[in-house]
């Protein structure tokens, strides 16, 4: 049976240690993983719908170092719903393909081209979710702090996607997390309770508060993203309002203690969400993060497009 990735509660908690184990494996071969052949003869499709520098590129990459190849369908020429249907548009793919990328506005679109595919299909980003991105962050802690479990997170910022995603991946990991945001910018409410639903296995501690530098305190990560999403960039004077006591700056660092990293997901607003003393510090994980997003997908390639055989062949 097909496996996707369209959101991290669709995941076990050790299918995401089984592919954490694959990246730390790709990382220590070094100069040598740039040289594999696990999915030689296998081609991924990607469909965006958005702008993208670092997933499109991690996942062409990834690709090219494993063998394989990578192809970007545009916008013009895949027209989902549009020229011809999602389901048709799925099929005919299927047969092209052995996986797809998709970064687009909506998830049920996502959901919808994965349950008309025979092949797996991964969410490369949509206005809901963000797991890919999820995924690498949590990677990062675990590579650094050497764990996950009990650790304290802190979200800062607007409840988006990757706020999303964070929830999610915190409830399934075992981590506390803490977003904190204007209560204007809270994140979706059934997100949030199908976290605290995940979380009821792991003993996470899920909240979300109104002050930053109470939530901070105590902090292991301290994580953020810009305030204004692609598409939203009409409202970007209203969350700057909105946002500026949420910065992440050395007062917020000072507040969360000595044993705080921060990180963001990138495209980064120096000056806004965070300010370059402190992303280009010595305290920031956020450039391991960005390299770490190449080598959890290459773990996850080879684990939904690769399969045993391929696992096998890298054991």
């Amino acid at each position: 049976m097909k496996r996707d990735l369209l959101s991290l509660a669709d995941l076990e908690r050790e299918e995401i240690l089984h592919i954490f184990s694959l990246t730390r494996r790709l990382k220590e071969k070094g100069e040598e993983a740039k040289r594999l052949s696990l999915l030689r003869g296998k081609v991924l499709g990607l469909i965006f719908h958005k702008p993208s520098m670092r997933t499109r590129v991690s996942f062409e990459v990834a690709m090219v170092h494993l063998g394989g190849h990578a192809m970007l369908l545009g916008n013009s020429e895949i027209l989902l719903g549009e020229r011809e249907s999602v389901a048709d548009v799925a099929r005919v793919l299927s047969g092209y393909m052995d996986g797809l990328v998709i970064r687009t506005f909506d998830q049920a679109l996502v959901e919808e081209v994965a349950s008309c595919t025979s092949i797996p299909v991964i969410n490369g980003l949509t206005d809901l979710l963000h797991p890919c991105q999820i995924l690498a962050a949590l990677y990062t802690i675990q590579e650094r702090l050497g764990r996950l479990q009990g650790l304290k997170v802190v979200y800062v910022g607007d409840g988006n996607n990757v706020a999303h995603s964070w929830l999610l991946g915190a409830a399934k990991m075992g981590l506390d997390l803490t977003i904190a945001c204007p209560p204007e910018y809270r994140p979706n409410p059934q997100i949030f309770s199908r976290a605290l639903n995940l979380a009821l296995t792991t003993g996470s501690k899920l909240m979300v508060l109104d002050n930053p530098l109470e939530a901070v305190r105590g902090a292991h990560i301290i994580y953020t993203d810009v305030w204004a999403s692609m598409g939203q960039e009409q409202e970007k004077e209203d969350r700057a309002k909105a946002f500026s006591p949420y910065q992440v700056n050395a007062a917020l660092l000072k507040a969360a203690g000595e044993q705080a990293y921060v990180m963001h997901c990138l495209p980064a607003h120096r000056g806004e969400e965070i300010i370059s003393e402190v992303i280009d510090g010595p305290r920031s994980l956020v450039w391991e993060e960005a390299e770490n997003r190449l080598h959890v997908q290459k773990a996850i390639l080879i684990w939904l497009l690769g399969g045993e055989k391929a696992e096998k062949e890298f054991a």
